[in-house]
């Protein structure tokens, strides 16, 4: 039987101690136990998110949050910016949609990054915004966004940016309180190391102004409902509270490496998996590769089932190809959470033997090598032609 090794841009790898919570016997979710772990998530959470406003916890994918962030904020006819730059920067049109929110569709080039300016022209042309709906990692596409730059255009409007950091945080850099992110929207199941099934939202008093102003027509997500129970260290309905208890252990594995030091450890780990895939002469698909994931094009004559098939059959290894207009032409390897850099050296070591097996022939060790000599500091061999 081959050892699973799940790189995928979630769910991804969980941590030996978070899973043994899960194994626990299950406890009361309004007991004093089960709050005295919130009050502790719920200090950690802001570390992690780098805010000083409260963290809600829902029992949802990390989509709930989305949906939350975009029906408590923006009333029915409301107008949202959408920063659309892959398949889930789509997925904020798509539930504002269902809520009768006015979309303004801001289109940019999947792979490429954002620019700033075109979303202060959107502002300009449209001052009648209430939220500007983006993306910190696009999963569907391996790109970061400039969140920071976005979020100081935002600030100078009465609109409120929210920001997907599903994949994002906990693998790259995110500073809420200082990037001017009015909400925040994050899953369980990616560089927080846990299994699905825990979101989470955190809002500013910018953004509460806004929630505050209408009665939103949503009961299970609804936010004021959520920040009452929070000021009691509870929620509203019966939550995941298994999850939760697993979720201390993982924000305390964070903690103890330091925020900045998992930040670090992810650059480390996504310049290395480049270096190695660029040096066996593939395209990297992102412009602005995410920190957490790594997507790169399908070399002609080969098909991505048949590469991501091989690595899992003869490593064990779970890969994930392209959606939507990318189906079939890339293939996105996580790198993010509970993983390390000898994971991502193991990792390019495999394609590189299934590349050979599959008739692409590729130097043995060429991309091992690229990927050791970033972790020493070196320059990377020149990618072959």
């Amino acid at each position: 039987m081959r050892k699973p090794r799940l790189m995928t841009p979630g769910p991804a790898p969980v941590p030996e101690d978070v899973l043994l919570e899960l194994a626990r016997p299950v406890i009361h979710h309004r007991s004093a136990e089960a709050k005295q772990v919130i009050v502790e998530c719920a200090e950690l959470l802001k570390e992690v998110f780098q805010t000083k406003n409260d963290v809600m916890i829902l029992t949802a994918s990390g989509t709930g949050a989305m949906e939350a962030a975009a029906v408590n904020t923006v009333p029915k006819g409301g107008k949202a910016i959408v920063l659309s730059a892959g398949y889930f920067g789509a997925r904020w049109a798509s539930v504002c949609k269902a809520y009768g929110i006015e979309v303004v569709n801001l289109e940019t080039e999947w792979g490429r990054p954002v620019d700033p300016a075109t979303v202060e022209n959107a502002l300009a042309a449209h001052p009648d915004t209430v939220c500007v709906m983006g993306t910190l990692s696009e999963t569907s596409t391996g790109t970061g966004h400039p969140i920071a730059e976005i979020g100081r255009i935002v600030a100078k409007t009465d609109a409120v940016f929210a920001v997907d950091g599903i994949s994002g945080v906990g693998a790259m850099e995110c500073r809420t309180d200082a990037w001017k992110i009015d909400i925040l929207c994050v899953g369980s199941q990616k560089a927080l190391m846990l299994p699905p099934g825990l979101a989470f939202v955190a809002a500013s008093a910018k953004a509460w102004a806004k929630i505050d102003a209408f009665n939103a027509p949503a009961f299970y997500f609804n936010l004021k409902s959520a920040r009452k129970k929070m000021a009691e260290f509870d929620t509203p309905y019966t939550p995941a509270h298994t999850l939760i208890l697993a979720l201390r252990a993982s924000l305390r594995r964070i903690h103890a490496e330091g925020i900045e030091n998992v930040w670090e450890r992810h650059r480390v780990m996504s310049e290395a998996c480049q270096a190695g895939i660029s040096a066996l002469g593939l395209e990297l698909f992102s412009s602005r590769p995410a920190e957490g994931l790594t997507a790169f094009h399908v070399p002609a004559g080969l098909k991505d089932g048949d590469i991501r098939n091989k690595l899992f059959d003869r490593f064990g290894i779970t890969t994930v190809g392209g959606q939507d207009k990318l189906k079939g032409k890339i293939i996105r390897v996580g790198h993010m959470g509970y993983m390390d850099e000898l994971d991502v050296i193991a990792g390019l070591a495999a394609l590189e033997i299934v590349l050979n097996e599959l008739g692409f022939e590729v130097e043995a060790g060429r991309a091992v090598v690229a990927a050791q000599q970033v972790l020493l500091g070196q320059k990377a061999p020149v990618a072959v032609g």
